[in-house]
């Protein structure tokens, strides 16, 4: 994508894909040295940390993952900007250590735990243009080399940039010239539905690119957001790194054997190599286990995140793909952690493992399918296996890892259909509304009070516009039913058995589309367990007897917890837009005693400027499933500020959050 002379060359597709493989394999390399180091990190004071020690490690760490996770945006973004010049995304990336010539020699990325160095580092890699920032001790590059080269070249070859920024401003150059030379419709001339956009994933990446006007607003936020911002940008990678650095060396002054993290190895690996000296392998059996199991869940998620890019957005594979591929990071997240308690051998006395982020040969995507389907299930199955055989250890982070790998089995095995055909072997139809008949009179519709009533035969449907949040489970699992884009009227009752749309109506987690039976058979009934989901960086999905405020609110809803919805208390997908990040995943409770009864009227009541009040036998659970507490009465956060989500610490008075 980067010409090789400043004015008169065009780069060729091939070229531009090229470059935008490299930008994904930075962007990759980065991610893991910033969650590297972040698990690295100490967690209690049991660890050798004071209690103001430990508050700081812990802001630290949520920074980096914050970090790292906006580094998978950008990701995502490069992703999406290859796909929509017709390739395929480059998933996959070199082993560490990388050789040289890799990067550019100015630019080094390696595994490292923290410490005042590798935090320089990152300063230093995240620094604007212009900036005097040095890197960090014992991070120079092997030898100095120059890799571009004088002259036109067909062949695609790496170039020289001395900082992230600058080489993202020099694709954006490649990418007007190559639209000036085929136009904008023949620049970008992918197929859309391959990307991931918001309806799949909640991340500031995830926005497809369409024309030129997306794909360098996508370059330009990720400078802005990271690599290359500005000295003064708030919020930067830049300045949140250089913040932490201000803060460790004031903790460092007040105690100068203050250590935060422990001695996990540089860029460790699991077998003795052919060159060992100044290398760390790994031989501690605690150790191998735990960081062979986590770097088989990341080579795992790189297949399905490269499967989601292989199949459109209505095939339903795509957003199960990624959730599964999501809920592997969750997993991996505590094995990374136990890999650096623990010690790399007898080889290396002086550190401790580390999980190695061992990427597969070949990450390229599995041909859509049965088969693709069957090759998920078993893997899954086999990881699960693996962590239960870990459990006997009676660590608390392999018995987390277990049960989470455990769950997303048992998703893989329930949800990836072996029976239903690839894409490619299914009839291609013009629209979903071309499966419905065109004889097919609209049904008797009628709107009160926003909500939509459309009478079929045996049931009528109901559809309530402003409690929607577009988890498409009704366009997909019934797309002759609710016809996506369309003009006229879109839900057609009659086309599906009356069975099956039932249960799509009690799929749908916002309580959007809700139904009244019209052949005597009993309407929808309150669940036997009262749940709230706290979803990823979005809402709370609950599922019970649900009255807000004394009123029925029916047995499905997803309400705010990001403090911006402008449709409080339910979300109004809001979250997306202002780039809100709270785990899925919280943290189990201490006590989780079983509840005598788990159902019957759930009453939540919002605090005017405060939290969501819920009264009643509720089961909080993760994205994933997993138990979070059982209550009979709690405050849950609803400002999106507490530091214990999802319940309330009090943080919208001190950040003036404002809800009826």
């Amino acid at each position: 994508m980067v010409s090789y002379r400043p004015n008169d060359a065009t780069p060729s597709r091939e070229q531009a894909l090229h470059a935008l493989y490299e930008a994904a394999e930075l962007e990759h390399c980065l991610m893991c040295t910033y969650l590297y180091a972040a698990f690295s990190l100490k967690s209690s004071v049991e660890e050798g940390l004071t209690a103001e020690q430990l508050d700081a490690v812990a802001r630290w760490r949520r920074c980096i993952l914050h970090i790292a996770t906006e580094e998978m945006g950008h990701l995502m973004s490069v992703w999406n900007i290859t796909v929509a010049l017709g390739g395929a995304p480059r998933v996959g990336r070199s082993n560490f250590p990388l050789d040289p010539g890799y990067l550019p020699a100015g630019v080094v990325v390696k595994l490292a735990p923290f410490n005042m160095a590798t935090l320089q580092h990152f300063v230093y890699l995240e620094r604007p243009e212009g900036s005097t920032e040095p890197d960090g001790e014992g991070f120079a590059p092997e030898r100095n080399f120059v890799r571009g080269v004088e002259g036109p070249r067909l062949t695609p070859m790496g170039v020289d940039y001395d900082t992230v920024g600058q080489f993202y401003e020099k694709l954006g150059v490649g990418l007007r010239r190559l639209s000036d030379a085929h136009g904008e419709a023949g620049a970008m001339c992918g197929d859309p539905a391959l990307q991931l956009s918001s309806d799949e994933v909640s991340m500031p990446g995830a926005k497809r690119v369409i024309c030129l006007k997306t794909a360098l607003a996508a370059f330009s936020s990720i400078i802005t957001q990271g690599e290359g911002a500005q000295e003064n940008v708030k919020d930067s990678h830049y300045q949140k790194f250089a913040a932490i650095r201000t803060e460790y060396q004031a903790l460092l002054a007040a105690d100068p054997s203050f250590m935060p993290a422990f001695p996990a190895a540089t860029n460790p690996v699991m077998r003795r190599p052919p060159r060992p000296e100044g290398r760390v392998w790994i031989e501690d059996p605690r150790a191998i286990a735990t960081v062979d199991l986590a770097n088989s869940a990341y080579g795992l998620m790189q297949r399905l995140l490269a499967y989601t890019y292989a199949v459109p957005s209505q095939d339903p594979d795509k957003a199960l793909a990624l959730d599964l591929a999501i809920g592997l990071m969750h997993a991996l997240v505590p094995l990374a952690e136990r890999a650096a308690r623990l010690p790399a051998g007898p080889s290396n006395p002086a550190c401790h493992a580390g999980v190695s982020f061992i990427t597969l040969r070949d990450a390229s995507t599995l041909p859509p399918g049965p088969g693709a389907r069957r090759f998920f299930r078993e893997r899954f199955q086999q990881l699960a296996e693996a962590a239960m055989r870990m459990r006997d250890e009676g660590d608390a982070r392999t018995v987390a890892a277990a049960s989470i790998f455990s769950r997303l089995a048992q998703n893989a095995e329930q949800n990836f259909d072996l029976s239903r055909p690839p894409p490619y072997a299914v009839a291609p139809t013009l629209s979903v509304a071309a499966a419905t008949p065109v004889t097919q009179p609209a049904p008797p519709t009628s709107t009160q009070d926003g909500i939509e009533q459309v009478d079929g035969e045996k049931l009528t449907l109901l559809f309530e516009a402003k409690r929607c949040i577009h988890a498409r489970f009704c366009v997909t699992g019934a797309p002759t039913v609710f016809l996506a884009n369309v003009q006229g009227p879109w839900i057609h009752p009659d086309t599906m058995d009356v069975e099956r749309l039932a249960d799509i109506a009690h799929a749908c987690p916002s309580g959007a589309i809700r139904y009244k039976r019209r052949d005597g058979r009993p309407d929808e009934s309150a669940p036997p367990v009262n749940l709230a989901t706290t979803r990823e960086a979005g809402p709370y999905a609950f599922r019970g007897d649900l009255r807000l405020n004394g009123v029925p609110a029916g047995y499905r809803a997803t309400l705010c917890r990001c403090g911006a919805s402008k449709n409080k208390p339910f979300c109004d997908g809001s979250h997306h837009d202002v780039g809100f990040n709270a785990t899925g995943e919280p943290p189990t409770a201490t006590s989780t005693d079983a509840l005598a009864v788990r159902d019957g009227p759930l009453q939540i009541e919002p605090q005017t400027n405060g939290p969501l009040k819920v009264r009643g036998n509720l089961e909080i659970t993760s994205g994933t499933g997993r138990m979070v507490a059982r209550v009979t009465s709690t405050f849950l956060c609803r400002c999106g500020h507490s530091q214990n989500k999802p319940f309330c610490d009090g943080s919208h008075a001190k950040v003036g959050f404002v809800a009826d």
